[in-house]
């Protein structure tokens, strides 16, 4: 480190330049990366896939990409205005690329629909939403809506930008800006915007890179700007924090850049290591849109070290000392702040005189907040969690008061007989006419659609299709249960030949596969993520001990912040904060949860141990090693913790249910890993653990290539009546 350290210094205008032309370059290319993410979602390996398949290249649609003109006049209207309908539809077909009218019916008597398909993924139908209202006009007596998922989501693209921009501007920029300036208390908390104004684009042009051979979704620009400002900020406030305490000791500038490379550099690469390994998660999950996520996730911490390691000492060099100089807060706070004595080691020698007391408190009480999480109730999202005054959304709820909520998302069952003219065998006809009459029997079943149009036997007659409308949302428990009944029960019961396959794609089917394959491999990614993490903290704490302690604790703040999930949106604590009461938590939510706190969690840990383990190495005891790391790093650990709260709450300002969902899961996460879990339970534990925490045998160190720890014992200084 110390080599890689003084290389910079001594090259450091060449360093600035090359930073220089990565973030000129890195803007271009992010100035046309929005074009190359999509919000295409896809569940390769499925049932869904299979039938969507057949739809697509058989029967020129797709269940995802289709679009509903509704219309609503006056009552008994409704058969006065089908011609009117099926002229206007037929209009907005044609702006809409390989589109068709399937059909015009008359759902009740005032109210008309015309299902328009194409087989484009909704991500590019979408586009044509606006050509379509303006070529489907206004009908005079009657209410015109353009609906369906395609045009749902063109509404909510402006809601997504706007929230994601309120919370950003108006609030997780403004309060990091406080929190640093306040921490800080000079010039100096400049330096880690400078240092995420190198970072985020640089990661952003990888992403840019990999965009072009893969489907990256469209949120994963917000996400890598959100967490690269979060890593950005923990990282140089680590930094930046510990050459001040350096310069303090020795004068010479270039020295106490080394020797803060040579202990929080470290840390930054070890915790850095962690967070990649929490985020890279998502980079093997089954669904191609995680993976994406996982792209992104891996890049932040990588790219952040790269540059912590090169830019940061450089930045300290030119502009360490002299933005130091223009103080923000009085010298006397700062001294008294930067006192060895001060409120974080009052907090430690409080905690070590009671830490059975404040170990077990603090654990029953996040246990008790984790509680909750065996009533989580987990749904692949839902049309009642958006807005509900866009005109897309507006339009399903006159369907769904009409035939019923799954009018816009149906079930799509799908049959390939395997041969042409299979549909009109003797045996495929009552199978399909028997499969029709259970389905219509189903409690859930809505309507039945099915008739010999091009729109559900495809030419050759070797595919059929039938179309079924639920009475409840795709993505509802009712919904779900009967997608169950279908495949387990009333497919097979139909008794179609043993050469013909059936398939249930589209709606609510799409969901059920979506929470099995994500579930199906969620919990063996996460053992594999705990085991890498333990491998890696154990190089970094040289400990046996305290990796499984940082482990355990992240995964019980992870439990209490699911359980206030539940707490708050499931039991209604939501509406006290003014935010959205639902059953349902997304099902994407709990792995995202996990991947993005498990890694942050690991970074506020690495900051604080590595110093515990820094002073304990120097010959202290163990009660005087962990005071005076949490007294040297408290207050970073807690401001880098509440510029992330700040951050994730930005999420939480919006208007769509998931997105609240996911901010408060990560804010109160945070909230609760930097407060109980980092000030309270770590300094406790480590306390009970006595030397314990540092043994490695030699045995152990020898195959992880580090100096081993032996268990040895040290004298416990007398502390005064004051806890000095």
């Amino acid at each position: 480190m110390e080599r890689l350290t003084r290389t910079m210094i001594r090259y450091r205008w060449a360093v600035v330049a090359v930073w220089a032309v990565i973030v000129v370059a890195s803007v271009m290319a992010m100035s046309g990366l929005a074009d190359l993410l999509t919000n295409r979602f896809s569940l390769p390996g499925t049932d869904t896939a299979r039938a969507e398949t057949i739809l697509e290249q058989h029967f020129g649609q797709r269940t995802t990409g289709s679009f509903s003109l509704v219309v609503q006049g006056p009552p008994a209207s409704a058969e006065r205005l089908v011609p009117i309908v099926r002229e206007r539809a037929t209009k907005a077909a044609a702006e809409l690329p390989t589109g068709k009218l399937a059909g015009v019916q008359a759902v009740s008597d005032s109210v008309v629909t015309a299902t328009i398909v194409s087989n484009l993924e909704p991500a590019d139908a979408k586009g044509y939403t606006d050509e379509m209202r303006a070529a489907a006009g206004q009908i005079p007596g009657a209410k015109v809506y353009v609906s369906g998922q395609a045009a749902i989501e063109h509404d909510l693209d402006p809601v997504f930008s706007h929230d994601l921009k309120v919370g950003e501007l108006f609030i997780a920029i403004p309060i990091a800006l406080l929190i640093l300036a306040f921490v800080f208390g000079t010039l100096a908390f400049l330096i880690p915007f400078m240092f995420s104004a190198a970072a985020i684009p640089a990661t952003l042009s990888i992403v840019w890179i990999f965009a072009h051979f893969m489907e990256l979704t469209t949120y994963l620009q917000n996400l890598v700007m959100l967490i690269g400002l979060g890593i950005a900020i923990d990282y140089s406030l680590l930094i930046v924090y510990r050459y001040r305490e350096e310069l303090r000791k020795d004068q010479d500038k270039e020295a106490a850049i080394v020797r803060t490379m040579q202990t929080a550099g470290r840390a930054v690469v070890f915790s850095g290591s962690a967070v990649g390994v929490g985020l890279a998660l998502m980079l093997f999950m089954p669904l191609p849109f995680m993976r994406g996520f996982g792209i992104g996730g891996f890049a932040i911490p990588i790219v952040s070290i790269i540059c912590a390691l090169t830019l940061l000492p450089v930045l300290l060099y030119f502009l360490g000392a002299k933005l130091d100089r223009v103080r923000l807060v009085p010298k006397r706070v700062l001294e008294r702040r930067d006192a060895e004595y001060n409120f974080w080691m009052r907090l430690a020698r409080t905690i070590q005189r009671r830490p059975v007391f404040f170990a077990v408190g603090t654990s029953a009480l996040l246990l008790a907040l984790a509680s909750p999480v065996f009533a989580l109730e987990l749904g692949p999202g839902s049309n009642k969690g958006i807005p509900q005054d866009l005109e897309g959304v507006q339009g399903l709820n006159v369907i769904s008061d009409a035939v019923g909520e799954g009018a816009l998302a149906p079930t799509a069952i799908v049959g390939n007989t395997g041969r042409p003219g299979g549909v009109d065998s003797t045996a495929a006809r009552a199978a399909i006419g028997e499969l029709i009459t259970r389905l219509r029997q189903d409690p859930e079943v809505a309507a039945v659609v099915f008739d010999e149009s091009r729109q559900h036997v495809d030419p050759t007659k070797r595919y059929f299709h039938i179309e079924v409308i639920g009475k409840s949302e795709y993505g509802s428990p009712a919904a779900l249960d009967f997608v169950d009944r279908l495949r387990d029960d009333i497919i097979p019961a139909a008794g179609f030949p043993d050469d013909v396959r059936v398939y249930a794609g589209g709606g609510p089917p799409s969901g059920v596969d979506f929470l099995d394959v994500t579930y199906g491999a969620f919990p063996w990614l996460v053992l594999g993520v705990l085991l890498l993490t333990y491998i890696l903290l154990l190089r970094a704490f040289r400990s046996l001990l305290l990796p499984l302690k940082a482990i355990l604790l992240n995964l019980l703040s992870i439990a209490a912040a699911f359980g206030l999930l539940v707490i708050f949106f499931k039991w209604g604590g939501a509406g006290a904060l003014g935010l959205i009461s639902f059953d349902q938590i997304e099902g994407w939510i709990p792995v995202f949860i996990f991947a993005m706190v498990f890694g942050l969690s690991m970074d506020y840990e690495v900051f604080l141990v590595s110093r515990m383990r820094e002073e304990w190495d120097a010959g202290k005891p163990n009660d005087e090693a962990v005071a005076i790391g949490l007294a040297k790093t408290g207050r970073i650990v807690t401001a880098a913790g509440l510029v992330m709260f700040a951050a994730f709450m930005g999420f939480v300002a919006g208007s769509i249910v998931g997105l609240q969902q996911f901010g408060f899961g990560l804010a109160v996460a945070i909230l609760l890993d930097v407060t109980l879990v980092r000030a309270l339970l770590v300094p406790s534990a480590m306390e009970l653990f006595g030397r314990w925490n540092w043994w490695l045998p030699s045995g152990v160190a020898r195959v992880l290539r580090v100096k081993p720890s032996p268990l040895a014992r040290r004298s416990r200084p007398a502390m005064s009546p004051s806890g000095r």
